[in-house]
């Protein structure tokens, strides 16, 4: 298949982009797994951001009901043409997904899950638009640099472990389900990838208010070296005295730090601190 892929490539004159952080699979067998692994059922409507050459698209129309891909580069319209010749239940939208009205996608689509390759230079943006904006994702299955998919998974008090851990929490259960060496793909990309699973469970943790919940982490992490106290103080503009008190209510040593927080004592922090700042 990587070299049918490459003869459709250059028959359609494309060249590879660095800005849009092309990398495509070929490999059959791990387009197959990455689709199984996902869940998705047959029936369901399927997302897929970044859909490259086809490869994953035409793998994911095998077993979906509809596909919705979405591409940024339009160079790829003849190579798409070609790679997904007699795929029926395949649509592809040449526009970026950051700048797609959700809310309007979901009206037209109803519930879906998301399935991607996607670009490592937007996967945080992208996969914060999914988990904060929409309403009907059910899950998102996501290839990523290997480094991010333990940043999105990570435990608390472990060196992976950010806000980006925390605020993912609050909305999905996040599991890498496969790892993905680099010679796996083409062009061959610096670095190895996995494939992680967030799967949506909106109040699995009970916050009175979402947005404060994410200004604590990342207040608590805006100076990863300082005490969560120092950083308490420093954003929200309290007082020495009242930020012990609300850590002290959380029972949290007052000399821990960011990382040491699970998203439950996030949870109850923000509430706390939701509570002194009214």
């Amino acid at each position: 298949m990587e070299n049918d892929l490459k003869s459709v490539l250059a028959g359609c004159g494309f060249g590879f982009k660095k800005k849009f952080g092309q990398n495509f699979i070929t490999d059959k067998n791990l387009l197959a797994s990455i689709v199984a692994q996902s869940g998705v059922q047959s029936g369901e409507t399927v997302v897929e951001i970044g859909c490259g050459a086809g490869t994953l698209t035409r793998a994911i129309a095998e077993k979906a009901g509809r596909v919705i891909a979405f591409e940024v580069d339009t160079s790829l319209k003849p190579v798409l043409g070609r790679t997904l010749a007699g795929v029926e239940n395949a649509e592809i939208v040449f526009k970026d997904f950051l700048k797609v009205n959700l809310k309007e996608l979901e009206r037209e689509i109803g519930e879906y899950s998301v399935i991607a390759n996607l670009p490592y230079y937007v996967t945080t943006p992208l996969v914060t638009k999914l988990l904060e904006e929409g309403e009907k994702c059910r899950s998102l299955t996501v290839m990523v640099q290997e480094e991010v998919a333990q940043r999105f998974c990570a435990k608390e008090n472990t060196p992976e472990y950010g806000a980006i851990t925390a605020v993912i929490a609050l909305t999905a259960r996040a599991e890498i389900i496969k790892k993905v060496p680099r010679t796996m793909f083409t062009p061959r990309p610096n670095v190895d990838s996995a494939v992680v699973k967030l799967t949506v469970e909106r109040g699995s943790i009970a916050v009175k208010d979402e947005a404060l919940y994410k200004k604590t982490v990342h207040a608590a992490f805006a100076a990863r070296r300082k005490t969560l106290e120092n950083n308490i103080v420093n954003v929200f503009k309290l007082t020495r005295e009242r930020t012990r008190n609300i850590l002290e209510s959380c029972d949290i040593d007052l000399k821990a730090r960011g990382e040491t927080l699970s998203p439950q004592q996030f949870a109850l922090l923000s509430d706390k601190i939701g509570e002194a700042i009214k």
